[in-house]
């Protein structure tokens, strides 16, 4: 099976889209066969509840697509439910600090390595049996961390944080960013520009993958050039909307185009 992990270190761009509404059985192979490598699964701004993301886990497993999970929150219990019901990567909300960004690694680590509650033989590890050690390690290599960097003081330590043994990546957070800067939704903002370059060059100097979400494939393509390697293009409701709105525009113009009525 395809971790996250492998995705987000193999080399070139990595494409993806943001999923917070669509829990059904079919996302997994519907997603994986339009060609993505990895989904943005969130749990902040969704209603999805632990029980939901339990089983859409196992749709993106079943079509070996890989996620990136949010947690609701970052409080040690957020971050451990989604870990035992076998969330491979991890993106904290609103990460602040290096001291911030350890604790969490060190909470998502098993020991040696950490701290986390160790349960076996539960849904992380496909309820298998085997040595404790060999299970433990495993768990300490495979499992990502990716801080969301989305305020000022983030951006502040974020070369910091991206040099932290155990942080794989990082995702910009972009409206909160400009919020927290004090421009909201002004992305061309010099302010708002400049910690885009930080951030990116802060993964580039330590050796670590970065993403962020795209409006469409040329927001995703500038990205791209900006040193953004991660790429979520839209997300599950704002794609099947402007499918849709696109679809129903385009009917209704070709029907007034023949002038025709309904057939009798």
């Amino acid at each position: 099976m395809t971790t996250f992990k492998d995705v987000a270190t193999a080399g070139g761009l990595k494409v993806g889209t943001f999923v917070c509404e669509f829990a059904t059985p079919g996302i997994g192979y519907i997603l994986k066969n339009a060609g993505l490598d990895f989904v943005f699964l969130d749990m902040e701004h969704s209603g999805f509840d632990v029980g939901q993301m339990k089983s859409v886990l196992r749709y993106f497993e079943a079509a070996d697509l890989p996620c990136l999970v949010r947690p609701a929150g970052k409080d040690y219990y957020d971050m451990a439910r989604m870990l035992d019901i076998g969330a491979g990567a991890l993106c904290l909300p609103m990460v602040s600090s290096a001291e911030e960004a350890r604790a969490i690694v060190r909470q998502c680590r098993y020991v040696p390595e950490g701290e986390r509650g160790v349960a076996l033989g539960i849904m992380h590890d496909r309820y298998s049996t085997g040595p404790v050690l060999q299970k433990l390690g495993q768990a300490n290599r495979e499992t990502a961390i990716f801080p969301l960097i989305e305020t000022a003081a983030g951006v502040a330590e974020v070369e910091e944080i991206a040099k932290i043994d155990g942080v794989d990546g990082l995702w910009l957070g972009h409206f909160d960013l400009s919020c927290s800067l004090g421009i909201p939704g002004e992305f061309d903002h010099p302010a708002f520009k400049a910690a885009v370059a930080r951030t990116c060059a802060a993964a580039k100097a330590a050796g670590i993958p970065v993403g962020r979400i795209a409006g469409d494939a040329r927001d995703g393509a500038a990205l791209h050039r900006e040193g953004f390697d991660l790429i979520a293009i839209s997300g599950d409701v704002w794609l099947l909307q402007a499918a849709l709105a696109k679809a129903a525009g385009d009917l209704r113009q070709a029907v007034a185009a023949t002038g025709e009525g309904p057939a009798s």
